[in-house]
């Protein structure tokens, strides 16, 4: 059972503390067995072929992946070239308790923080399923979480996201931009080797039922 959620805006829910310590710690020990079949690494900017300052991975049949040709979803890993791993039950779970959508996740985007890491103000856009909400759960050190309209140009509002916190964007919020300006770090001692993750569960294809989240 979820607690009530904060209306940051129309569309954009935010459950503080909705994962208590011991659900933290099942997530961590997960993302960190899993990417020893889907290392992290570092995508790059389309065009410039900059690295990006996080590093990435993925589970479920898609992954969010980025380089010099541009953003898409992947079946494979960039660099090992293997299918992602599956999400975590406990996700899926979350998904369910969290949204109303009829479909389950089809990606979980991880993004590991660490040091000046930062996330510029961008949309998640890439998805037919504009009409699925993002759902997003924070792990580990304290992040600054900014978030805006369908205008980048817009008005903003920031929070501080602690480790356990959880941010559901959909509906007219859906293609809002939003980023991560800072991590506060040392505020959390979850993530081996410090820093924060960030874990953003996404529905990629309309269709199909609640049940093939990790059908490939």
């Amino acid at each position: 059972m979820l607690p009530e959620p904060v209306t940051i805006a129309p569309g954009v829910f935010w459950w503080r503390t909705a994962l208590d310590r011991a659900a933290q710690q099942r997530l961590v020990d997960a993302v960190f067995t899993l990417e020893r079949q889907a290392p992290f690494y570092r995508p790059r900017m389309p065009v410039s072929g900059k690295p990006f300052s996080v590093e990435e991975t993925n589970f479920g049949p898609f992954g969010w992946v980025s380089d010099e040709r541009g953003y898409r979803y992947s079946t494979t890993h960039p660099q090992t070239g293997n299918t992602w791993p599956a999400i975590p039950e406990d996700l899926l779970d979350l998904w369910q308790a969290a949204t109303s959508h009829p479909a389950m996740p089809e990606c979980c985007l991880v993004n590991l923080y660490r040091g000046e890491a930062r996330m510029g103000l961008h949309q998640d856009r890439d998805e037919e399923a504009l009409d699925a909400p993002v759902l997003s759960v924070s792990l580990g050190d304290t992040a600054t979480f900014r978030i805006g309209g369908t205008n980048r140009r817009g008005p903003t509002k920031s929070v501080r996201l602690q480790s356990g916190d959880v941010i559901q964007f959909g509906g007219e919020a859906r293609l809002a931009y939003h980023g991560i300006d800072r991590i506060i770090g040392g505020t959390s001692d979850l993530v081996p080797g410090g820093g924060r993750l960030n874990l953003t569960l996404r529905r990629i294809t309309k269709g199909r039922s609640r049940s093939n989240a990790n059908a490939r």
